[in-house]
């Protein structure tokens, strides 16, 4: 029976830790495997030289790699090339064939009875006397410190710090009794930090007061307490023990995962929920790993299997081994049993009143939804805190658009801890949390409980009935047990707006995935020129972004302005929905979007929005959308005007001036530039004849030889037309003035550019007048200027304005000067191939080709060739994989240096990346 497949992001929860997620993303093309394949529920595939398997049904894990993380990078590879498409139907090898005998043998074998042995039961009898006498003296030593601290008042714990704790936990731990004193030491991160920091630690106190009692009466508690006595002490329970107690037969939902640090970083805990579909029981599977190993979980979260558990005994039976499976894990669709927040807070109390000491419990919400005040509400206007750290759940807004979902959460005296949630049959893991020091605290115990322990017993006496710790932990546990939603004040955030363009095909979004991630060849430094080619192809195409990866997205569009436009263009509706919510991404909202065909954009929409409609306005009625804009001038922010302003570049014509030229009097720096960025290209323009005539009237030929006549001051008409008022270093004002007036004058007015070099040449102003037509070009784009002029007056020029130059220059022409370059081995080639936009044409991609195989082979240097490899790996067109892929191979078996051979193999994984990317769009 075919096993359904997993998602990426459940094929990601299994990666021991971050490196290898992205290191698995990067080998996740069918490009990274030489044959891949699968064998009834055996994944088998070979990347490199490594012979890799996954079982499925385990899952389990094998690679011949000397990797020591278990499941390795390759193992995910695999699973991720499973999940995105899919690996290929090719014959089994022998080594998979081999390693399913060998699971199949294992699995019979562990289902054989084993041979019972027979321990000594006098020897049994006495270490646990010995051991129950030692956890006494610790337990009465617990007792007559906790009266202690009572009787001196907790004020003083603010000064005392973690030492008189951590002194206490170390003799539990001498005591046997590890349990007990992992809660004394978790004092010490109480006592005098945070609010309401003596409310928790009273608390915490009244708990080890209760379990001191229930260690007094073990004898008496019913079975099930006196387990759980026994196990918050730190009495232990063997495995084999548990495994031998009644099994719970069931399909049981993986739910949720968390990893949890020890706190001084010795220990990580992953803690994964199970729910039975059919019981309705929660099973909480822990797994261990110790400082600088991975963890190892064969659990998928959003999968199912069918299988047998058993529990550890308590009165509130939750931790659980796995003893046996009897099926592959599968995704579902949703996990059953979800209930509103009122019956869930249900189950949460019967936990509490069995095991006051449980700090949290599994709760399944059914159809919740997020409040701008970090609330979970469902559709009966019931509502819970989420706590610190997930109070902005962006993920779930991402996912869910503020409709109803499925969420699995840890509730706890401080708010819900999402783990995962399900929304139209799609599982998404919950991100992980954040610093969040503004989350209310509300205090637990009664005020006059609390007064009297801060001053402590012995300057004032508790009158109760029961002794102070014990009217706290009945006080604590009573609040606890009886906490109910909030039915009122807690509004839902509205939901959405419903997408207007296609969803982008799925196999472009796994691969958006991997390139957030960094999970690319080259890793994250070429993983950002990689998203902005993803992201231009996506907005060519047409269409929007999984909703999952938005949060993502949009921090990428933060710290990356360049990648904006095109990613406003399919960040989609719920993109700019969740912008609107959050004050560092609210850019999406002021980049150009398609907007609605209605003028009432133009009033009530977006500045993107606008900004788009305008655009669209003006290719069908240029004089139409100026009027408009003309209309509401005075009313528009000076940086809506700036914008506006460029939006005019569309359909612009001499009947445009009249407005521009008002512009160039507006009291914004930002939109005189922008029209003075338009005016200087629009033949016929008023500002065209005042600089025509500045120009002539400074250079000018008299009896075929050329007179210059600089400026003697900038007046204030040349400062209305742009001319700058501060020289570059070095430069006297005539010259600055002259260069300036140049640059801004159109080149139309001048002969070709070859015969006025050539009349310039030796004259007195001949840099200033050089650099004055090189600025002219690159703000008019007149190539051909340019090219003359890096030609034949390239030394004269600033390093500024020459490069500047070769921005015009048309992308053959360019690629033709860094291929020069690089057959010279010029240092100019690499910052030409830098500045090179697009696709590198035929011949400057033989010439770089042809290079990385020169330098691979004879260099004694490396980082040249790396350079030039990184440069190449966004550059050059994908169709070279192929070739690049054959010299790596050739490369690899010559005997050259491996660093030489790296990059070379790096460039191949890239070009393959980006050929499978472009392919995708198709």
């Amino acid at each position: 029976m075919p096993v359904e497949k997993w998602s990426t992001a459940q094929v990601e929860v299994l990666a021991p830790d971050t490196s290898s997620v992205r290191a698995a993303r990067g080998l996740s093309s069918a490009g990274s495997w030489s044959v891949s394949g699968r064998l009834d529920d055996i994944l088998w595939g070979r990347c490199r030289n490594y012979q890799v398997c996954v079982d499925l049904a385990g899952p389990a894990f094998k690679c011949s790699c000397p990797s020591r993380k278990i499941p390795c990078k390759h193992a995910l590879g695999l699973l991720l090339l499973w999940a995105g498409s899919d690996v290929s139907a090719a014959t089994a090898p022998d080594f998979a064939i081999e390693w399913q005998a060998a699971r199949a043998a294992k699995a019979a074998a562990a289902a054989q009875p084993r041979a019972a042995t027979t321990p000594d039961p006098a020897a049994a009898a006495k270490r646990a006397e010995q051991r129950a006498e030692k956890v006494a003296g610790g337990m009465l030593e617990l007792s007559r410190w906790l009266d202690d601290q009572m009787r001196q008042g907790v004020a003083g714990a603010q000064r005392g710090g973690a030492k008189p704790f951590d002194t206490m936990a170390a003799r539990l731990v001498d005591a046997q009794a590890p349990a007990a004193a992992t809660a004394v030491r978790r004092l010490g991160s109480i006592a005098g930090i945070g609010p309401h920091w003596a409310d928790r630690l009273l608390g915490e106190l009244a708990l080890l007061r209760l379990l001191v009692a229930g260690h007094e009466r073990l004898d008496e508690l019913p079975a099930e307490l006196a387990a759980t006595v026994r196990s918050r002490i730190g009495f232990p329970v063997g495995t084999e023990e548990v495994l031998a107690g009644p099994r719970v037969t069931d399909r049981w939902q993986v739910i949720g995962q968390a990893d949890t640090d020890s706190g001084d970083g010795n220990l990580t805990t992953r803690r994964t929920w199970l729910r039975g579909s059919s019981t309705g029981r929660f099973g909480l599977v822990l797994a261990f790993a110790a400082a600088g190993q991975p963890l190892v979980s064969d659990l998928v979260p959003g999968t199912e299997f069918r299988g047998d558990l058993t529990f550890y005994p308590g009165s509130v039976p939750l931790r659980a081994l796995i003893a046996s499976r009897d099926s592959a894990a599968e995704p579902f669709a949703a996990p059953d049993g979800a209930v509103p927040l009122a019956d869930a807070l249900g189950g949460w109390a019967a936990t509490v009143a069995a095991e006051p000491w449980r700090n949290d419990a599994p709760v399944l919400l059914a159809g919740v939804t997020p409040t701008d005040d970090g609330w979970l509400v469902d559709e009966s206007g019931a509502a819970l805190p989420l706590a610190a750290g997930w109070r902005e759940p962006w993920w779930l807004l991402a996912v869910a658009g503020a409709a109803p979902a499925t969420v699995m959460a840890e509730w706890s005296p401080a708010g819900l801890r999402p783990l995962a949630a399900w929304h139209d049959g799609l599982f998404v893991p919950a991100a992980a949390s954040v610093v969040d020091t503004t989350a209310p605290r509300e205090p637990e115990l009664p005020p006059d409980l609390l007064a009297t322990a801060l001053v402590g017993l012995a300057r004032r006496p508790w009158p109760g009935d029961s002794t102070l710790l014990e009217t706290a932990a009945i006080a604590l546990t009573r609040r606890r047990a009886g906490v109910t939603p909030a039915l009122s004040g807690h509004v839902p955030i509205p939901p959405a707006p419903p997408e207007t363009t296609p969803p982008l095909p799925a196999v472009a979004g796994h691969r958006l995935v991997r390139i957030l991630g960094e999970g690319v060849p080259g890793g994250a430094q070429l993983a950002q020129e990689l998203l902005a080619q993803w992201l231009s192809a996506a907005a060519a195409r047409g269409g929007h972004v999984p909703p999952v990866v938005l949060p993502a997205l949009l921090d990428a569009g933060r710290r990356n302005s360049i990648i904006r436009p095109a990613l406003a263009q399919v960040a989609g509706r719920r993109g700019a929905w969740l912008a609107g919510m959050r004050g560092d991404w609210r850019w999406l909202r002021d980049e150009t979007v398609a907007a609605p065909a209605s003028a009432a954009v133009w009033e009530t929409g977006t500045v993107g929005e606008r900004l788009g409609y305008l655009t669209e306005l003006r290719r069908a009625d240029p004089a139409a959308a100026r009027e408009l804009l003309a209309q509401t001038w005075a009313q528009e922010s000076s940086e809506d005007r700036a914008r506006f302003i460029a939006a005019l570049g569309t359909g612009l014509s001499v009947d445009d001036d009249p407005f521009l030229e008002q512009a160039l009097d507006d009291r914004r720096k930002e939109v005189r530039e922008s029209a003075l960025d338009l005016l200087r290209t629009l033949p016929g323009s008023a500002l065209g004849a005042r600089t025509a005539q500045r120009a002539q009237a400074a250079v000018r030929v008299e009896q075929r030889r050329l007179v210059v006549t600089p400026p003697d001051d900038l007046d204030t008409g040349m400062r209305r037309d742009g001319v700058a008022a501060t020289p570059a270093r070095g430069l006297g004002v005539s010259a600055w003035l002259l260069e300036e007036i140049l640059a801004g004058a159109p080149l139309s007015i001048w002969s070709d550019p070859a015969t006025m070099l050539r009349a310039v040449r030796g004259s007195d102003w001949e840099a200033a007048l050089l650099h004055g037509w090189a600025k002219a070009a690159v703000q008019q784009d007149d190539a051909a200027w340019a090219t003359v002029l890096l030609a034949e007056a390239a030394g004269v020029l600033r390093e500024s304005v020459r490069w500047d130059l070769h921005l015009v220059l048309p992308p053959d022409e360019l690629g033709r000067l860094a291929a020069d370059a690089l057959r010279r081995e010029d240092g100019m080639a690499h910052r030409l191939l830098a500045i090179h936009p697009g696709n590198w044409p035929e011949e400057l991609s033989v010439a770089v080709f042809e290079t990385i195989a020169h330098r691979a082979r004879n260099d004694r240097h490396t980082w040249q060739l790396g350079e030039l490899c990184r440069s190449a790996a966004v550059a050059m067109p994908p169709s070279y994989a192929e070739a690049v892929g054959r010299l790596a191979l050739q490369l690899d078996q010559e005997p050259a240096d491996q660093s030489r051979v790296r990059p070379v193999a790096d460039l191949a994984r890239t070009l393959t990346f980006r050929h499978e990317m472009f392919q995708e769009f198709e």
